[in-house]
């Protein structure tokens, strides 16, 4: 039975450079996992306010939120593709995510603190950023923000792939970012 993989496509643009990356990865990655795929830019997710609050604190949640929370609880691995956007990522992840942080699903508490759910050992995300900020720089707010939920959801290992200064990159240049990420990305698919 293959391991099961969680694919967020936070991809917004048509030709984006981070898609290009993130379906050469999930083309190898799919040879060992059984690949469960959710598009941002295909979806539409409400943001959280009081009134999305006041129904979970009611026990509601809907159907389709929970189903696909346990799908990423359950998740062996987890793979998230996101261009650098706003010295982060696109909203519509964020938005998503919050809708995925669901109490005795992919995260619970006790009197103490909180504990994840989640059972990813592994988690990639793949971005592009069109400015020269490499991961960890403190205008990069997309890794510290991840690896924040790889915690209160109990994930593992972090893995960053990145190819960064594309807007002040030739075509030549990009396309060469854009390769040299995926070689990068196809090495790393050995041990992910």
């Amino acid at each position: 039975m293959m391991k099961k993989l969680f694919y967020v496509d936070a991809c917004m643009r048509e030709g984006s450079n981070t898609k290009k990356i993130a379906d050469a990865v999930i083309e190898e990655l799919s040879k060992r996992y059984d690949i469960e795929c959710v598009r941002l830019s295909e979806m539409s997710f409400p943001v959280v306010d009081d009134a999305i609050l006041k129904e979970r604190s009611n026990g509601y949640v809907p159907e389709e939120y929970v189903a696909m929370a346990k799908k990423i609880a359950a998740a062996d691995r987890l793979v998230i593709a996101a261009p650098f956007w706003d010295m982060s990522f696109p909203s519509a992840l964020k938005v998503f995510l919050e809708n995925m942080s669901l109490f005795n699903i992919t995260f619970n508490s006790n009197e103490k603190e909180c504990y994840g759910l989640c059972k990813a050992e592994k988690v990639l995300y793949i971005t592009t950023r069109g400015m020269d900020i490499s991961t960890g720089d403190v205008m990069e707010q997309a890794t510290p923000y991840i690896k924040a939920l790889s915690r209160l959801w109990g994930l593992g290992e972090l893995s960053v792939i990145s190819a960064q200064n594309m807007d002040y990159s030739s075509e030549q240049q990009k396309t060469n970012k854009v390769n040299a990420a995926i070689a990068e990305g196809l090495r790393l698919c050995e041990r992910f």
